[in-house]
């Protein structure tokens, strides 16, 4: 059905970490994640929890190749089983409700 998961890389020790992020994100396209940046993190949309725990992790393991000494990473999962849906559907409904208050 599709999982859509939030999270969040913090690598501690850095003022700055728009650099890092973008190393992460650029991770997300060479494998094909559909994904969505937001000024605190990043959603992506994958077809199984599983899948989306592994490129997680991976996104944090590549912290630390690139040389930061400690991260946190927070996660949110969303995962729907009775009906297919997407990022963009969640975002419609709320936009079509609030066009009609």
């Amino acid at each position: 059905m599709g999982v859509i998961i939030e999270f969040s890389l913090i690598p501690l020790g850095e003022v700055s970490v728009s650099k890092y992020i973008a190393r992460a994100i650029k991770l997300l396209e060479e494998k094909g994640v559909k994904y969505q940046l937001t000024p605190m993190g990043t959603i992506i949309e994958v077809d199984n929890l599983k899948e989306g725990l592994e490129v997680i992790r991976e996104a944090h393991e590549l912290m630390f190749e690139l040389g930061i000494k400690r991260v946190v990473t927070y996660i949110k999962i969303d995962e729907r089983r009775d009906k297919e849906r997407h990022m963009e559907d969640k975002v419609k409904s709320v936009m079509e409700k609030l066009s009609s208050q």
